[in-house]
């Protein structure tokens, strides 16, 4: 793995990492977002610090290169609910409140697409490193 497949995927498990923590040690309104999605009350405390944790885990695979297919891909299905819960612009009143949820949102967006990109390159060279003069 070359020194900028690293970097890249230590930058993509870093908001994962962080932000699952929080969530795993403190869900917070999490808790009440996740409720009203759908997740049964008694059970909504311990969906948010398990997607957390999910969420570490599978950061941490992606940047340690640990299962990084089968960790960007658990990444992809946790941001589906967190994505959902937490970032429903389309429901907001407030135009600020909307415009937030909305960069939130595509931002999530883009850590889904970094996570399938990391997923569809683990195990294999660049396609890079296959042109010609360079070593393939």
């Amino acid at each position: 793995m070359s020194f900028l497949d690293r970097l890249g995927r230590i930058a993509v498990a870093a908001p994962f990492v962080w932000l699952g923590a929080e969530a795993a040690a403190d869900p917070g309104i999490r808790v009440k977002l996740a409720v009203d999605l759908g997740v049964p009350e008694a059970l909504a405390d311990k969906a948010v610090r398990f997607n957390g944790a999910a969420m570490v885990a599978g950061g941490l695979g992606v940047a340690t290169g640990i299962l990084p297919r089968a960790a960007a891909l658990g990444l992809v299905g946790s941001m589906v609910p967190t994505t959902l819960a937490g970032h429903a612009y389309w429901k907001d009143t407030d135009p600020m409140a909307r415009k937030m949820n909305r960069i939130h949102l595509l931002k999530n967006v883009g850590l889904v697409g970094a996570a399938l990109v990391v997923a569809a390159s683990a195990g294999r060279r660049s396609t890079d490193d296959a042109r010609p003069g360079r070593g393939a």
